[in-house]
């Protein structure tokens, strides 16, 4: 099987959008947290090392599907041939409508607040960075996929050589003269594992050159290449980068710290530092907007390519080699989100509501509350559309995890997870009428097909409420 528009990207393409999805801020938020769960150096940087062998063994398995199955549905394609249509489906409109736009969105809004710390754009300024990086990268791929590979190689490598020479520069300056002494930890296989939960965090993301499969020059010999070369690439970057950090820092330290981006720009840039950290995560930032951006966009060419009801999405710009009608529905999906989540806390906040629910919140266990936030959301899945039902629950959302010490980001994900599950439940679930009106098959046959989804989410938010830190 060949796609039709096998042959527009070249290995070195496929490697930039893998590195530029992959290596992004987390390699500075996730380190003290795997430090956390080290009782040395040696270990350390072993649970690093494995996370690259586990991405290694997902990648030969991609590898082996991209090149057999070359395709821009990626994915959903995959799944389509292993599973069904209806499976499909269902994968292809939550990540559409959910799980892409969503990443898109959050990593626009970190690079909104950091570029509002080098361009101030007045009170709303992270908002509008992240509104416009979003327009404008998407403006580019419109353009071609050709202007938007170039691109994303010239960020990919300024990343690399931008997170190498800060790690040299901090080996090379004057940092902590001697390491803090090791506390003894006590966690057997369980801290390890924990541990291995933020390392694969920070891998993550590989995944999506599988959507480059139909794009890439003889994918039956290249896809291998690509997958093998950027996990390489990134496991070498990784892996060097954690051991400057423990040079610099010393397990303890590092394992201490709240910002070890922060307290490294310290080291390197002296009074600079916030605005060479806020400079760093926007390339970062930039490169993995970009990278999502081209992946993320295949999906819904893919399924206007199989859904004749969706048929307008698969128009194909032959001249700039790039489906343009996807990239503008995905950017409008996105631009939304941006827009109407800051409308949203801007009024909680000018409310007060989260703060009083908060308190309300506080007065029941974490389990319990959430489970109560879980039974409002099957309530509101009979009665209204997802945008409202975010609305109307986001405050208690954000009132429980004031109360009980996750904070915002584990609240907005949380009610997330919350809303996919009251989306798919039978007898009215939104999203399963919505695939079976475009398939053109009965609803029952598609809530009948529903239980993996239903299992998948429900250990999701269970991992959520057990382990707070995962958000």
């Amino acid at each position: 099987m060949r796609s039709r528009h096998s042959g527009d990207l070249s290995v070195i393409d496929g490697v930039a959008v893998l590195v530029g999805v992959v290596v992004g801020v987390g390699i500075f938020g996730f380190p003290p947290l795997v430090a956390q769960h080290a009782d040395s150096g040696t270990l350390y940087i072993a649970l690093w090392l494995a996370g690259g062998a586990l991405m290694l063994v997902g990648a030969l398995c991609y590898a082996e599907l991209g090149a057999s199955f070359p395709d821009e549905g990626g994915e959903y394609h995959y799944l389509r041939l292993a599973w069904g249509r209806r499976f499909g489906l269902m994968f292809a409109w939550a990540r559409g409508t959910v799980i892409q736009t969503g990443a898109i969105a959050a990593v626009a809004f970190i690079y909104g607040d950091y570029a509002q710390r080098l361009m101030p754009l007045g009170d709303h300024g992270g908002t509008l960075h992240a509104l416009l990086s979003v327009a404008l990268l998407t403006t580019l791929n419109v353009c071609g996929t050709r202007e938007s590979k170039r691109v994303q190689i010239a960020l990919s490598s300024l990343t690399l050589v931008a997170v190498i020479g800060v790690m040299l520069a901090g080996l090379l300056s004057n940092g902590p003269s001697s390491p803090a002494a090791i506390e003894p930890r006590d966690g057997g296989l369980g801290m390890l594992g924990m541990g291995m939960v933020f390392v694969l965090l920070t891998y993550g993301g590989w995944n999506e050159t599988a959507y480059l499969s139909g794009e890439l020059r003889n994918p039956a010999r290249n896809m291998g290449r690509v997958l093998l070369l950027g996990t390489l690439l990134v496991t070498t970057l990784y892996l060097l980068t954690n051991l400057a950090l423990l040079q610099i820092f010393g397990l303890q330290a590092l394992s201490q710290s709240d910002a070890i981006g922060a307290d490294l720009m310290e080291i390197v840039a002296g009074s600079w530092a916030a605005q060479g950290l806020s400079l760093l995560i926007c390339f970062t930032a930039l490169s993995t907007l970009n990278a999502t951006i081209l992946t993320g966009a295949r999906v819904y060419y893919a399924l206007g390519r199989d859904v004749p009801r969706l048929h307008r999405l698969a128009a194909w710009n032959e001249r700039g080699s790039t489906p343009v009608r996807a990239l503008l529905v995905q950017a409008a999906i996105t631009l939304l989100m941006l827009a109407g989540a800051r409308l949203v806390l801007t009024a909680m906040d000018l409310s007060g509501l989260p703060g009083m629910l908060a308190v309300e919140a506080g007065a029941l266990p974490l389990l319990a509350a959430v489970m109560l936030l879980g039974l409002a959301c099957v309530v509101l899945g009979l009665l209204a559309e997802p945008a409202l039902i975010l609305i109307l629950a986001l405050p208690f959302a954000l009132g429980i995890g004031a109360a009980h010490g996750p904070g915002p980001v584990w609240s907005g994900i949380v009610l997330i997870k919350l809303v996919e599950i009251a989306l798919i439940l039978p007898p009215l679930g939104l999203n399963a009428v919505v695939v079976a009106t475009a398939a053109r098959i009965h609803p029952q046959a598609v809530f009948a097909g529903l239980g993996r989804f239903l299992f998948l989410d429900l250990l999701v938010l269970t991992a959520l409420v057990m382990f707070p830190a995962l958000a």
